[in-house]
């Protein structure tokens, strides 16, 4: 009888502690509801003078303080090390949501850099308008551009036509060229006996140590101080092309006063397009990698040309200051056909010189293999020279590579190549 009376009050007094319990939750709900309206009510008026904004905001604060208390309570009942969900993430505006293909030019946030850091992505007509204001200086405005600018326009244009200025101003191919090409293809030419046949021109042999040492080619902490260890480190197709650079190099010597830049931004151009060229050609499209290289330099030979006659027109009009926009202009407008008459009178075969037609900075699109890769070449040749001189950073030239299908980490071997890292990058 006694344990059936204790039973009962054991059991009374539970289910007043669960009453209680549930009263005092309702009671916390109201009372938090009757916060909130206040509060909501406080911010539809004005604070009185003996209740300050900041009264209000603190009220507010102590209300949302019990509701994060509660979830706190709520949270503390999971298991420890749980992750927690991200919150899903939702465009801030309409143009967010679907990705959006940048034009030439545009400012674009790489993956993994932060939006402050964003690169601005240059297009080919704007590489190459930088290239040139590097080596020319700044053109004037073409409202300033007289009637006697136009007059220089039309002369270049009809000298460039012309058999006499032709025979004047295209360099000859250069005699040793076709002989070490001959012997670096020859696979009974011993890489010794190529090695004689190039000592046997000292000024080559001091232009090739001196390419050969350059960052483009060097491969050992050693300096290359022979023609022979040149020939063994660079392989035979490495030392042709340094052959090419160094029997080229030397046309791109000119003087005058105007525009005195020109010669060596012409040539750190037409030697790094070389580079690029080789690269896009044997890893894409796999037609004639020399072949693409013989075109950047006869491409590059053929803007001195350009460039000498536009001089020439100048100065038998001395009223005139040269204008480099109208240089620029012209160089883009005529190089292409006046390397192809380069390149014939050097015995260039037919299919290698379709590789020049329509090279402008405004074409993008060629129809042949050697026409792309010259085209990537000089593109690539003229952002490495702008990085060298520090018109661009790294990594706003590298992000302005025309788009390729090259795998990623031959991309990076190439423009490393093409643009050695500087001390300060």
């Amino acid at each position: 009888m006694t344990s059936q009376l204790v039973l009962i009050l054991v059991l009374v007094v539970v289910g007043l502690a669960l009453a209680a319990a549930v009263s005092l939750r309702a009671l916390r709900q109201k009372r938090r509801g009757a916060n909130a309206q206040t509060a909501a009510n406080d911010s539809l008026q004005p604070a009185s003078a003996g209740q300050p904004a900041a009264f209000d905001r603190a009220r507010t604060n102590i209300a949302l303080t019990e509701d994060a208390g509660d979830d706190a309570a709520v949270a503390s009942n999971a298991p420890e090390n749980t992750p927690l969900p991200d919150p899903p993430a939702f465009p801030s505006s309409p143009a967010e949501a679907a990705p959006a293909v940048e034009p030439a030019g545009a400012t674009v946030a790489p993956p993994g850099k932060a939006a402050a850091q964003s690169l601005r992505i240059f297009s080919p007509v704007e590489i190459f308008a930088k290239l040139n204001e590097l080596a020319l200086g700044t053109a004037r405005p073409a409202s300033m551009i007289s009637a006697g600018h136009n007059e220089v326009i039309a002369a270049t244009a009809m000298a460039l036509r012309d058999r006499e200025t032709e025979q004047r101003y295209t360099p000859r191919r250069p005699n040793m060229l076709p002989r070490v090409l001959n012997a670096s293809n020859d696979d009974d030419f011993s890489r010794r006996e190529l090695a004689a046949l190039i000592s046997r021109d000292s000024s080559l042999v001091g232009n090739l140590l001196k390419i050969a040492n350059s960052p483009y080619y060097r491969v050992t902490p050693e300096p290359v101080e022979s023609v022979d260890r040149a020939v063994v480190l660079l392989g035979t197709e490495g030392i042709r092309s340094v052959v090419t650079a160094a029997l080229m190099q030397p046309i791109f010597r000119i003087g005058g006063a105007d525009f005195p830049r020109f010669p060596e931004i012409a040539w750190e151009h037409t030697f790094r397009s070389a580079t690029a060229a080789v690269s896009h050609n044997f890893l894409l499209e796999k037609s004639d990698p020399f072949a693409a290289e013989l075109l950047c330099h006869v491409m590059g030979l053929a803007g001195i040309v350009v460039f000498r006659v536009v001089m020439d027109q100048y100065a038998a009009r001395p009223r005139l200051r040269a204008d480099a926009g109208v240089v620029g202009a012209l160089l883009d407008t005529h190089s292409a056909a006046v390397a192809r008459r380069i390149g014939a009178s050097w015995d260039l075969s037919e299919q290698t010189l379709t590789g020049l037609d329509g090279q402008t900075s405004g074409t993008t699109t060629y129809p042949t293999a050697l026409g792309r890769s010259l085209y990537f070449g000089r593109v690539v040749g003229a952002l490495a020279a702008l990085r060298s001189k520090r018109v661009l950073d790294a990594e706003t030239a590298k992000a302005s590579i025309p788009a390729t299908t090259m795998p990623e980490a031959q991309l990076d071997r190439m423009w490393a190549r093409v643009a050695p890292k500087q001390r300060k990058d």
